[in-house]
This record gives C-alpha cells, structure tokens and sequence, in this order.
C-alpha cells in the first residue's frame, strides 16, 4: 500500500472513478473498502471486471479512491496482409546465441547516454504485388502510406537478433560484427513491416531507401531510412540487398532480381 502523503498520481483524470457512485462501497479507515467482500474477493469480483488480465494497485485516496491498471503495452496487433506463420513484433527478441559480451553492448545505450525514442508507427503498409513486370509479383511489398520526407525513419527491421549461422534465410541482416562473432537480425519467423522491404532491382532504377542503424531505447537496431530524395505516397519502399545477398542465392549475377531468385513471404 502506498502511502497516501508521499503519493501523487499524475494520470487522475483518467483513472475510473466508480466507487464514488456505488453504495456499496464505504471508506474505513482511508481505505475504500466492499461491505459484501473483503479485498481479496475485490480483486477478483469488481476489478477483474474492468482489468481481466492484470491485479489492480489499491491507493489510499480520502478525498477520490483511485484504482490503476499497469501501463497499457504496445499494441501488437499484427497489419493487414500479415502471414499467420509469421510472429507479429513490436521490439527486438534475442536468441540464446547471443554471448553476454555482445549483449551487453548491444542493450547498453542507455548506459552512454545516447538512447533515442523508438520509432514512430511504421510509415509503410503492406500491399500485395499483382504487377507481373515485377520480381516479386504474387507476393508483398511495403509501399509508403504519405509522403515520407528525405532522410526520415520510414521502420526499424525488428526481428530475431542471433549469433548462429543461418544460411538458408532470406530475411537475415547483419547487425553488428565483433572478432570472432557476428550479431544478425533475422525476421524469417517473427518480425514487423520491415520484413516486406523488396531489393530495387527490376524495381526502379535505384533504391529509394537504405538500412542504417541507430540506438534505439537502449538497444542498437537496424533501421530503414528515406534516402535524399524522399518517397511519394503510394510508391513501393525498395533498398538494395547487396551483391553479396544475391550472389548466394544465384549461380551468376546475370540473373540477379530475377522471379526464379527473390525470396518468398
């Protein structure tokens, strides 16, 4: 219980204020009590009602009983056109291949003082490509949802943040690398809009868009960011893979953006 002089609750107004209007409430001993139940049942019968999946916090309020849910969480809702087999992220997961030493570093931005905020909403939605011109037609894209200004953060690429090899993933960046030890992103399984990023090639002359990586809340993350130029509403956000990228899934880079090599949703 908190002491009723030392608190004071900066988010009053949005608080419920039902007991205020219910009968069956009195207020013994500062402390807002049911005359049907002890707290306990309180807990279980009224608040549950309001905040099925968290236990409430009871103030001692002479004046106004307040009652305070924990802090509301990101949504997490995945955005339209988003595949059921894929894991829906709003930050970054780390896999155990991660070793503390890289760990470390890599959620120690708050400790340098140079955390940012996290990024904004993402400025793109998913559509699917129906364009046969294009190398991924049948699949998706990310295209941009207003007009996004020159070097502005479009989304973050959130993923699995790893230490092991994964060759046959078509949706692992590097992140950072260390002697003896090279930290990747990978958004295979579990990720966010970032995923459905296309490479320019067979695209648009040029990429519209690049990787860059920036701290992030205390974590270093990899982020997608409008090049010079900017975007126009509605066009497709495309970066490059790299050579390298397309080197491994090609025999030759004669082919490269071609259908029979750009990966899968």
């Amino acid at each position: 219980m908190m002491d009723q002089a030392s608190h004071s609750h900066p988010y009053k107004s949005a608080l419920p204020r039902w007991p205020l209007h219910d009968p069956s409430w009195t207020n013994r001993g500062g402390t807002w009590r049911s005359e049907q139940s002890s707290r306990e049942s309180l807990k279980e019968n009224r608040f549950r009602q309001h905040f099925p999946t968290h236990p409430p916090f009871l103030l001692t309020q002479p004046e106004c009983p307040l009652y305070i849910s924990p802090p509301r969480e990101r949504m997490t809702r995945p955005p339209k056109h988003w595949p059921t087999h894929v894991q829906y992220l709003t930050v970054p997961q780390f896999h155990s291949s991660v070793s503390s030493d890289a760990l470390s570093f890599l959620r120690g931005g708050s400790s340098k003082g140079i955390s940012l905020t996290p990024a904004a909403q993402s400025l793109g939605v998913i559509r699917p490509i129906i364009d046969p011109s294009h190398p991924a037609n049948g699949q998706h894209g990310l295209f941009a949802a207003r007009k996004i200004p020159a070097r502005t953060l479009i989304v973050e690429y959130i993923g699995e943040v790893h230490s092991d090899e994964r060759p046959t993933s078509d949706y692992d960046i590097s992140l950072y690398r260390f002697p003896g030890e090279s930290v990747g992103v990978d958004a295979a399984i579990m990720g966010n809009e970032a995923r459905f990023v296309n490479d320019y090639r067979g695209v648009r002359p040029k990429p519209n868009a690049q990787f860059a990586d920036r701290w992030t809340v205390g974590d270093l993350r990899m982020g997608i960011w409008s090049l010079s130029e900017g975007i126009r509403k509605g066009d497709e956000i495309v970066v490059s893979y790299g050579k390298a990228w397309w080197a491994a899934r090609s025999p030759s880079l004669t082919g490269i953006g071609s259908a029979k090599t750009f990966r899968i949703d």
